[in-house]
């Protein structure tokens, strides 16, 4: 049996968006098509900085997922958002986090409130020290 079998179509669909979003060259390039209100026609790579392959490359990702859609004109592929795609998405996000969001959740104990403290610095610098390494032999440099 395959592990995500486990996991619903849903919870699926979800981490594969999730991971197509994750990468920041393809949320520029998201926000690139959304603030020019039209479809380029162009070489993305020239308003962003990275290269032609990379754009490339993202640009797939992009398409795969169903966020963005090009069509080819001779020599040209205009890129455009897909709306209906991205309102599923949020939608599918929305459906899931929502439940979440409303989730009564404390992070209290039978002894109360769990507090973080801060260390003195002073302690801090001691910790640091001791951890530093005493043998620096079996360091191992790759070139």
């Amino acid at each position: 049996m395959n592990k995500s079998e486990n996991f619903t179509e849903t919870q699926k669909e979800i981490a594969r968006f999730a991971r197509v979003i994750s990468h920041p060259a393809r949320l520029a390039i998201l926000q690139y098509l959304a603030e020019t209100k039209t479809c380029i026609s162009g070489d993305i790579s020239d308003n962003l900085p990275l290269s032609r392959s990379t754009v490339s490359q993202h640009l797939k990702e992009l398409r795969d997922t169903g966020l963005i859609h090009g069509n080819i004109e001779g020599l040209k592929i205009n890129y455009c958002l897909c709306s209906t795609e991205i309102e599923r998405f949020l939608e599918l996000f929305g459906n899931f986090f929502e439940p979440i969001k409303n989730a009564d959740i404390s992070c209290e104990t039978s002894a109360g409130p769990k507090t973080v403290t801060a260390l003195p610095e002073k302690m801090i610098r001691e910790i640091a020290v001791r951890e530093e390494p005493q043998n620096k032999s079996h360091d191992i440099f790759f070139f």
